[in-house]
């Protein structure tokens, strides 16, 4: 039996760079498949919007196994933006969202600039997308990610050739691994994006001691869960102050005073992810959580609460 978020009558419509949400809440890229298989559990047309698994132009293998380790509070991932293509996607995937009614937002990944807007140009010609989330900060795939959302140059560069290939709402997924976020949250505003989601996930290593050998057979990979949740909000405050675009925060989402957490710095939108994988109604759990907060707090409107922290 599927489940959907409880009546209430709390506004919880919010507009994300232009793309309207039901409620405020969406599924953090790579964490949801692009739905179908969680179509079970949860109203996946009842969510804020369904954001896809990464898609590239042809589709890649990803990397070696072993490429998932469990952390105190987290997990790693070396998954490599594993997908079979965009053409996959456009055939199978965007077709049965819009068929069940849900909001897409693709995520869009590229070894190279062109890469990224031959993707784009694709999904564009499908006319299948509602949005599109471009991530440049994927620290797993040696060919681009890291590289290009750590340099400001670059990600003007990738994020200006995008968005003269759609008007489409997009927003520009930002690597908390750099030195000062809101220098990169800068370029991609300068670039025109129109919103930006952060954060992706930290580079991080675990070890079997006595092996002594990495947990991971790429030895790193993105660590993610409630143990990156201080840092995320942290993210999440300082690029709020920093641009004028609406944020889709993530990081450690498990539950909705989680959520309402990353709303109060500033996001506007937010997304569930590793709670996923081990809570499949999660999403919507999440949703119930926030309703009961504004219910409890006498908060009408949930856009109130925007930026509403007293710092």
């Amino acid at each position: 039996m599927t489940v959907s978020p409880r009546k209430t009558n709390v506004n919880l419509a919010v507009n994300l760079g232009g793309l309207a949400m039901k409620n405020p809440v969406t599924v953090a890229s790579g964490t949801f498949a692009a739905g179908r298989e969680y179509s079970d559990f949860v109203d996946v047309a009842s969510l804020g919007a369904v954001t896809t698994k990464g898609v590239s132009l042809n589709g890649w293998e990803g990397n070696a196994s072993p490429r998932i380790a469990e952390t105190p509070s987290g997990m790693l991932n070396s998954i490599g933006l594993q997908n079979p293509g965009v053409a996959h996607l456009i055939e199978h995937d965007l077709p049965w969202l819009r068929e069940v009614g849900a909001t897409s937002i693709v995520n869009v990944s590229g070894h190279s600039f062109d890469e990224y807007v031959q993707v784009i140009e694709a999904l564009e010609a499908a006319d299948a997308a509602d949005a599109y989330e471009i991530n440049i900060s994927c620290p797993n795939v040696d060919a681009g990610g890291m590289t290009i959302g750590t340099d400001p140059a670059s990600v003007r560069e990738v994020v200006g050739m995008c968005r003269a290939a759609t008007r489409r709402p997009m927003i520009v997924k930002l690597t908390p691994n750099v030195t000062d976020v809101t220098e990169i949250a800068r370029a991609a505003v300068d670039a025109g994006a129109d919103a930006l989601s952060l954060i992706n996930t930290l580079l991080g290593m675990a070890i079997d001691a006595y092996r002594r050998k990495p947990q991971l057979a790429r030895a790193v990979g993105g660590l993610s869960g409630p143990a990156v949740k201080p840092v995320a909000l942290r993210m999440v405050w300082e690029v709020h102050k920093a641009v004028d675009v609406p944020l889709l925060g993530m990081g450690g989402i498990s539950n909705g005073v989680d959520a309402i957490e990353f709303m109060l710095a500033g996001a506007t939108a937010v997304a569930v992810g590793t709670a996923n994988f081990t809570n499949p109604t999660a999403t919507v759990d999440v949703i119930d959580g926030m309703i009961e907060y504004c219910e409890s707090q006498g908060v009408d409107d949930i856009n109130e609460i925007i930026g509403a922290l007293k710092a």
